[in-house]
């Protein structure tokens, strides 16, 4: 999982200990020993997800929350010995995602962050209209396909043709329809769809000669797959 996250943790080798269970799951990791620190951090970098602490030097984890969430929506995980329903209310209610109390399982920790990451990114991609087949994903708004974190280059109308196959997914589509949704003509010559296919199939399919994502449906035109399985 690429992500990064930032830890604000004024006990060092409690930070480095979630760092290094996070690290196992590939998610790169920065400490800031208090709040302070955390908000100059947050200007400086992006960051994914804040693992809080809630007793620390100087703001504590509770004020920077409220301020924090003046301006951010970033998912945030509290992670504090103090352990009363009370604590735990105003963590909420401040806008933590998750209150952790300590002591831990740093492993279920890490999936937590995880699975808090996981849906943060599902509801970013809805919110952007990106779709995501085996290892690509499709931003519709960007204007980009991707290869796990490789830009795949597409021309316009490539991307257009992609675009339109993928919003019908499952359903064939005749070269008549995709030339009329693309180039906005009904009349043309519709063999210029049978080639930006082939361009799409050399880009996209591990073997164009046997496409597992755009599929011909004889007599009826192409359709994606978005199983991509035969």
């Amino acid at each position: 999982m690429h992500a990064r996250v930032l830890i604000i943790e004024d006990i060092r080798e409690m930070a480095e200990l979630i760092g290094l269970y996070l690290g196992k799951e590939g998610i790169q990791t920065e400490i800031a020993e208090s709040a302070e620190a955390g908000f100059d951090s947050l200007k400086a970098r992006a960051f994914d997800l804040v693992v809080l602490d809630v007793n620390l030097p100087g703001m504590d984890g509770f004020e920077f929350l409220q301020r924090f969430r003046a301006s951010s929506r970033l998912p945030v995980i509290i992670v504090s010995a103090r352990e009363t329903d009370e604590d735990i209310v105003m963590g909420l209610g401040a806008g933590a995602d998750e209150f952790v109390v300590k002591p831990f399982s740093p492993k279920v920790l890490a999936a937590r962050v995880r699975a808090l990451l996981r849906r943060a990114s599902e509801a970013a991609d809805a919110a952007r209209a990106i779709v995501r087949f085996g290892r690509f994903s499709l931003d519709v708004e960007g204007y980009l396909l991707r290869r796990d974190n490789e830009r795949i280059p597409l021309s316009a109308k490539e991307f257009d043709v992609l675009t339109c196959l993928v919003s019908r997914a499952g359903k064939p589509l005749s070269p008549e329809a995709i030339y009329d949704a693309v180039w906005k003509n009904r009349y043309g010559d519709l063999t210029t769809v049978a080639v930006y296919i082939q361009r799409l199939r050399r880009k996209i399919e591990e073997d164009p000669q046997a496409p597992r994502w755009i599929e011909t449906v004889h007599g009826a035109g192409y359709r994606f797959n978005p199983e991509g399985i035969p």
